[in-house]
């Protein structure tokens, strides 16, 4: 951490390779959790370069004392929620695609692992908003549940909650859709 401290320090300064340090060091991380809260890979692409259009606007009045990934982390989640909110408002388009199968040794198995991937994807759809996110922070994100309840403004307790519900209703929707 004391590396993101330097960091830090050198973007306040101006510093553009510090900024294109965190980036780097942030983006695939930050990607992953915007799409696991999203149902569109180009929605979530779209909301981590806002959050870094807007973070390297902030260099001139940037003061932060706790974790730089924290920062970030909490940042994509806050767009994430701007954007569902205004696509609940709004009459949504659907978006049929299937997520992208990741290449593998064999067609076979591309073709398992996209039939798996998008299984998990509607089932984590189906989620309710606060069961998703909390699933996504802790296996995405790799947040802690305290980092999440902070997130979130609720207790710990609330939030392992949602998280034991929401992997239940996981399990529950995949043991389903497998036994049909």
């Amino acid at each position: 951490m004391l590396e993101d401290e330097v960091l830090k320090w050198q973007f306040k300064c101006g510093s553009r390779q510090a900024l294109a340090q965190i980036y780097d060091k942030y983006v695939d991380s930050l990607l992953t959790l915007a799409a696991g809260l999203l149902d569109d890979a180009h929605e979530a692409e779209d909301v981590v370069q806002d959050v870094f259009v807007a973070f390297a606007r902030s260099a001139n009045g940037f003061t932060l004392r706790g974790s730089l990934k924290a920062y970030l982390t909490t940042a994509v989640v806050n767009r994430v929620r701007d954007r569902i909110r205004r696509q609940q408002r709004r009459p949504a388009a659907l978006n049929e695609a299937a997520p992208a199968a990741r290449e593998s040794r064999s067609p076979d198995e591309q073709l398992v692992f996209s039939e798996y991937a998008g299984r998990l994807h509607e089932a984590i759809k189906e989620l309710p908003h606060e069961q998703r996110e909390a699933v996504v922070l802790k296996l995405k994100g790799n947040m802690k549940f305290r980092e999440i309840a902070r997130l979130q403004g609720v207790s710990v307790n609330t939030v392992q909650g949602r998280y034991r519900y929401g992997l239940q209703k996981l399990r529950s929707s995949l043991n389903g859709e497998v036994q049909k």
